[in-house]
């Protein structure tokens, strides 16, 4: 079967960019490990100790970053719908953040603590229908407002990928609303056409 334009473009652009030979070379799971690393040196969201949800977070590569940086005394906890292979120091929930089994299977993992920070950068399978794929983009990151809203200690962060578009507006104003301080970043290992931006929610609740 001939695959598509845009299947060929992103082809294209995955065997020739520097960031996937760059994670193959140093054993990260996938490229997007660089947009969390970049992030985390700008704005030291990892700590040693911490406790970080990461959801949607096949094949890996955010889970292992974070790992590295909690270390032996903190824990990651890896959602996805997909089967992630195992990794020294996260526990993985199979499972989508749409089902309220995973939210139940998380809860009882925390035994009733809270985490200091929650990961998402999870996206849609496109359609290629604009608006459809803009309405999915949302819904995904608002589910992970509310898995952050509900299982955040006080003082905790949340960082979540979004897409520019109709909507996003009232996200940020609810995101406002209960977090001290939101800033968007846009990480160099973000493609440059990509529409994709993050948001990070510093201060739950203060």
């Amino acid at each position: 079967m001939a695959r598509s334009a845009s299947s060929r473009r992103w082809l294209e652009e995955h065997h020739g960019d520097p960031y996937v030979a760059r994670a193959r070379r140093l054993g990260f799971r996938s490229r997007a490990a660089f947009k969390l690393l970049e992030i985390d040196a700008r704005d030291r969201i990892l700590l040693s100790g911490m406790t970080v949800i990461d959801l949607g977070a096949a094949p890996g590569g955010w889970s292992q970053v974070a790992a590295q940086a909690v270390g032996p005394r903190g824990r990651v906890l890896a959602i996805d719908p997909i089967p992630i292979e195992p990794l020294s120091g996260v526990t993985v929930i199979t499972g989508s953040i749409f089902e309220d089994r995973v939210a139940g299977a998380l809860r009882e993992v925390l035994s009733g603590a809270k985490a200091d920070l929650v990961l998402s950068d999870m996206a849609p399978n496109r359609s290629g229908i604009r608006a459809v794929d803009a309405a999915r983009a949302l819904a995904i990151a608002e589910t992970a407002r509310d898995f952050a809203t509900d299982l955040l200690k006080p003082g905790g962060d949340l960082l979540v990928k979004v897409f520019q578009g109709a909507g996003v507006d009232g996200l940020l104003a609810s995101l406002r609303a209960g977090f001290r301080r939101v800033s968007i970043r846009k990480p160099q290992a973000s493609r440059g056409r990509s529409g994709e931006v993050y948001v990070l929610g510093r201060g739950y609740g203060l």
